[in-house]
């Protein structure tokens, strides 16, 4: 059994997150995997690394998933972060939103991932191919 909510240092599994969201009431399944591009503002990113308040943030994760739950009559929800490095085209993320309907899983996921980075204490450092790191806070560079 995958835990709903998880940090983990290793790479994601999407599929196995997919799979645990199988629901036979359930129309709809969107799974979201919030990969490492290689560009952020106009500059060539090499990698990225997460570090987090992993007890603060897995208490935020639960919470913000009961919400999802509630708010978009989710009938599963999983959400997975990665800390550490993460090389390009990897996930950072994956939110995986099972629904009767597929506006309730699509909303439900945008909505996830936009208070994913409002409210929990995950922060993100960009390594540039040109040189030098950055931590990244939305879209601006601290």
């Amino acid at each position: 059994m995958i835990k709903p909510v998880a940090i983990l240092e290793m790479r994601l599994d999407a599929a196995g997150l997919r799979a645990e969201a199988t629901d036979p009431a359930a129309g709809a399944v969107v799974v979201f995997e919030g990969c490492v591009r290689n560009h952020h503002a106009g500059m060539s990113v090499e990698s990225l690394a997460f570090e987090a308040f992993v007890p603060m943030a897995v208490a935020e994760l639960e919470r913000l998933r009961a919400e999802a739950m509630e708010r978009f009559a989710l009938l599963r929800c999983l959400i997975h972060h990665r800390i550490g490095p993460v090389p390009l085209n990897e996930a950072a993320v994956v939110i995986v939103t099972a629904s009767a309907h597929r506006q309730e899983a699509f909303e439900a996921s945008i909505w996830l991932m936009d208070r994913i980075k409002e409210r929990v204490p995950i922060w993100k450092r960009e390594r540039y191919t040109e040189g030098g790191v950055a931590w990244v806070e939305g879209t601006e560079r601290r």
